[in-house]
């Protein structure tokens, strides 16, 4: 019969439970499935059986799965659906400068209307060929971002191994539903979130979700009260792994309701924040649309003003005129390029293996002051390794960090390797700790060394191989039987027989320091068996103590022989009278480029932020390792960050650089904190717990390889190598961007503002520069518009495309990074901008002057000799104006030759300005008249003024800043 249902989905919102009831109609049969009122953890797992009719020992009917799988939906996140081809084409043009070079369009279809030349509406159209070409890029480039992503992918379906009509089946994940029971065993991948109903020795990787690197162990038995994620030992939660042990579990959330869907949820309702670099640029549009209309305004009611109108056609010219300053005011090729030297930009990171899904993030990059990182995984190698090793004769530092077995064991006194008693208690302690697991420790075919099972017990087997003991411990012992690991006894126990000892029985033991020297009885000194008084328990509690609060896990190894009439079958007596051996110090290690990167991040002024699942002291040592913090520094943990008001909290993010138990909640509000104190926050992770929190960042980085595919959509940028250094270079090539992009910003406004300033003064001051009316009564113009959109076309593209590729000249990595309020175009780059663009005007009038009768300097040309002369100056002042652009401070003969492409673009628009002077169609085109030598020779002379202006202004910045 049909009916409706509530289903509970449970999450950990600041450390406590919260139940958000779901309201779901399904149609079932006679029965009605109910799902438990409580977190599954809580409740008892027959009782959750009955609830959900399921039985552990069939399982679902083929036809009660397919029933539940229509009602439920499959077992999948929810999708986000992919823009259409025509939306992302379309999302192109949605930019405030692209929305002001299509204004410029119109008012010129306008003007040409008006006008009705006969011909094309040539500026119109080489105007919507640069939007056009702006779009094409983007567009393109963004498709090849999103194969990169799509190839990082995993590429085969997940299958889970379940039990349906009595017999066990392998079926893919995302036909998992509630009620089915699964059978997991070491290497599965959890695929819904499932209530334990027995285990033996199981032990599953939850670092994705809950950010612990350790393997957690788990137990059917019910909990007593609500814990956190991460302590809930008696579930399985989907995306997570299967490391060791086996057990049948019933699945409880699939989808959606599933932990994993929580989060995923959480990123729905996590607003996608603009880049600084987007928020910048949409500044520009607005500022530049505002010049160019108060501009074409002021200017052509001036000529209005101050001209002698005689007609229609002078309105027109007027009109004409307008048209062309908003064309001059409005730098065409501004999105374009800035489009392609993002789009160079993301190539190059690319190559480094940093795939950027968004071309304004490349900048972001360069702007961030803090980068708040995941641990596990992304700052340490996710390997485990023994790091130290005590025992009653004294201790030893275990060399070399992860799964490769190379380095050796130093004795803390003098530091050579361990010799008499000290080594062969070590013998034990490693060989023991290899016995006593699963784990398995191989070296592949690429010469690379992997382990399959728990990587705590793995640790054992690397440090027994730098030991050299290994193949002798692999003939020795032969296993008879196990006594699994449990959360009650903390400890496991194998029974070997000894064949260089005619067989006799051993029992080895691996756990928890004090439980294991509660069953202890003696203590191995050396080769000899002694005691376990007062002053040695003192002794292994101490170097318990120290091992802990230096922040390392910790593990003691045991054994004892056992008797001939000893069964090894009595697992009760067998872990008694132990002789206690010792205890080993384990760490998940940082990956040394991590460190060299955190300390070129804070060359460059960046904080770098730990955030991480981990315990408190783990945090802190591995912190205070990579150069995060100093030693000595505390952790600050979820539960206490709960605590704080939200003054509270803001001053703690200010002050604090390591958080460690923390939920996703905190990771956001943390990222708040920093966004809200002005910092641009760049945030790593590898884990599904990161996922809403790169999303809020101001740019997240997922890791590519160990990254669920959750984290990767909510992320801007994917480290395909997994490697923390590959930030630091990513953020080297986004301020190097940014620089880049002020050079041609500096550039191309400069340029302008010349061509604006040409037209304006020479029109307003027409008397003073002797441009008279025309024979036919028209009003004499300085430029043509046809001039006005040459120059824009030969000096807008190719230096201004050469300088967004300059190459780095000075060390990006030495300065701070940029502060949030400080504009890409600040006041005194505005200065500059005006100054320069004044300078061009005048020179170009001047040259007009110089050959037009009449004005300051008396001349004997016509005016197409005096105005095709002023058009030479201007493209030529702009050509050397690039030379000036490259820096606001250093000389322009500083790394003059450093970028080849830059003197290939001039040599180019030399070429062109040449052509468009002397060869006949060009000439009658743009209305030029050919120029003798000594008129060039005059042209670079006056042109050239805007290099030697622009080197006196950089000396007085560099002596006064001013």
């Amino acid at each position: 019969m049909g009916f409706t249902c509530n289903s509970i989905r449970a999450r950990r919102v600041h450390g406590r439970l919260k139940a958000t009831l779901v309201n779901c109609g399904v149609n079932m049969s006679d029965l009605p499935l109910s799902s438990p009122q409580t977190d599954p953890s809580l409740y008892d797992a027959e009782a959750l059986m009955r609830d959900l009719h399921s039985n552990a020992t069939i399982g679902l009917t083929g036809a009660e799965a397919a029933r539940r799988l229509s009602s439920y939906g499959r077992n999948e996140l929810r999708a986000v659906v992919p823009p259409s081809a025509w939306r992302r084409a379309l999302a192109q043009f949605q930019d405030p400068l692209v929305y002001l070079l299509l204004g410029a369009i119109f008012i010129s279809l306008v003007a040409w209307l008006i006008e009705r030349p006969g011909g094309w509406p040539v500026d119109a159209m080489v105007i919507a060929m640069v939007v056009l070409a702006n779009a094409v890029l983007g567009f393109v480039q963004e498709a090849k971002a999103a194969g990169a992503v799509a190839a990082l992918a995993r590429m085969t379906a997940v299958t889970s191994s379940v039990l349906r009509d009595g017999e066990r089946q392998r079926i893919p994940s995302a036909e998992l539903v509630p009620g089915d029971i699964l059978a997991l065993e070491e290497g599965d991948a959890v695929g819904a979130d499932a209530r334990l109903l027995r285990s033996a020795s199981l032990s599953v990787q939850e670092a994705s979700l809950t950010g612990e690197s350790e393997a957690v162990l788990k137990d059917a038995a019910v909990l007593d009260g609500p814990a956190p994620l991460a302590e809930r030992f008696c579930m399985v939660f989907k995306g997570t792994a299967v490391v060791q042990g086996t057990g049948l579990a019933v699945v409880s959330a699939t989808g959606m309701q599933t932990e994993m869907g929580g989060i995923a949820a959480m990123l729905d309702a996590t607003a996608d924040e603009p880049t600084p670099l987007q928020k910048e640029v949409a500044r520009i549009g607005r500022m530049l649309g505002t010049a160019v209309v108060g501009i074409t305004i002021i200017v052509v009611t001036s000529v209005l003003w101050v001209s002698d109108i005689k007609g229609p056609s002078d309105v027109i010219t007027v009109l004409l005129l307008g048209v062309s300053l908003a064309v001059a005011a409005v730098p065409e090729g501004l999105p374009a390029i800035l489009s392609l030297v993002l789009a160079l930009g993301v190539q190059r990171m690319a190559k480094l293996n940093a795939v950027v899904k968004n071309l304004s993030s490349v900048e972001t990059l360069g702007s961030a002051s803090v980068i708040c990182s995941d641990k596990t995984g992304t700052l340490t190698r996710s390997e485990m390794t023994i790091e130290q090793i005590l025992t009653a004769s004294g201790g030893a530092q275990v060399t070399g960090v992860g799964y490769e077995p190379l380095g050796r064991l130093e004795a803390d006194e003098g530091g050579t390797e361990p010799r008499g008693p000290l080594r062969a208690e070590q013998i034990v302690v490693l060989s023991g700790g290899s016995l006593a697991g699963n784990a398995s420790l191989r070296q592949t075919g690429e010469g690379t060394w992997a382990i399959h099972g728990d990587a705590t017990e793995a640790a054992f087997l690397v440090a027994e191989r730098k030991l050299g003991v290994h193949e002798r411990r692999k003939l020795r012992f032969e296993r008879l039987t196990e006594i699994p690991f449990s959360s009650d006894r903390k400890m496991m126990s194998t029974v070997e027989r000894d064949l260089e000892r005619g067989g006799e029985l051993v029992v080895i033991s691996k756990g928890a320091p004090d439980v294991l020297m509660s069953h202890c009885s003696r203590v191995r000194v050396g080769m000899d068996v002694v005691p376990f008084d007062a002053a040695h328990r003192s002794r292994a509690q101490a170097s318990l103590e120290r091992l802990s609060g230096e922040g390392l896990r910790t593990l003691a190894v045991a054994y004892r022989p056992l008797g001939a009439q000893e069964d090894p079958r009595n697992s009760e007596q067998l872990e008694e009278d132990l002789i206690f051996v010792g205890t080993v110090g384990i760490t998940d290690p940082p990956r040394e480029e991590a460190e060299v990167a955190i300390a070129e991040a804070r060359r460059a002024g960046i904080r770098v932020i730990m955030i991480t699942g981990d315990h408190p002291r783990t945090a802190a040592r591995i912190a205070a390792k990579l150069g995060i913090v100093e030693f000595g520094t505390k952790a600050l943990t979820g539960a206490e960050l709960d605590a704080m008001d939200d003054d509270e909290f803001a001053n703690a993010v200010r002050t604090t650089s390591v958080y460690a138990r923390v939920a996703p909640v905190h990771k956001l509000r943390i990222v708040d904190a920093l966004q809200a104190a002005g910092n641009v926050v760049a945030m790593t992770g590898d884990g599904v717990n990161d996922a809403p929190a790169l999303k809020a960042a101001d740019i997240g980085i997922a890791m590519g390889v160990t990254g669920p595919e959750v984290t990767k959509e909510a992320a801007k940028m994917i480290l395909a190598d997994d490697n923390f250094a590959t930030i630091v270079e990513a953020v080297r090539e986004g301020r190097g961007i940014f620089d880049n992009i002020r050079k041609f910003l500096r550039y191309l406004l400069s340029s302008n503002m010349g061509e604006v300033m040409t037209v304006f003064l020479g029109v307003v001051g027409a008397n003073v520069v002797g441009l008279h009316r025309t024979n036919g009564g028209e009003l004499a113009l300085p430029l043509l518009a046809t001039q006005i959109l040459w120059i824009n076309l030969i000096t807008d593209t190719g230096p201004a495309l050469a300088m967004g590729i300059d190459p780095q000249t000075e060390d990006v990595m030495a300065r701070p990074p940029r502060k949030m309020h400080e504009r890409a175009i600040d006041a005194r780059m505005w200065r500059g901008v005006v100054e320069i663009g004044l300078v061009m005007a005048v020179a170009t009038l001047l040259t007009i002057d110089l050959y037009q009768p009449g004005g300051l300097i008396a001349g004997t040309q016509s005016l197409d000799q005096a105005r095709t002369a002023g058009f030479t100056v201007l493209v030529f002042a702009q050509l050397f104006n690039c030379f000036n652009a490259r820096s606001e401070t250093s000389s322009a003969f500083r790394h003059l030759f450093a970028n080849p492409w830059l003197w290939r673009a001039v040599g180019l628009s030399i070429l062109l300005q040449v052509a468009v002077v002397n060869f006949g169609p060009l000439s009658q085109a743009f209305g030029t008249v050919p120029l003798p030598p000594e008129q060039w020779l005059v042209c670079i002379a006056m042109a050239s003024s805007v290099l030697w202006f622009g080197e006196i202004r950089k000396w007085t910045l560099r002596r006064w800043g001013q």
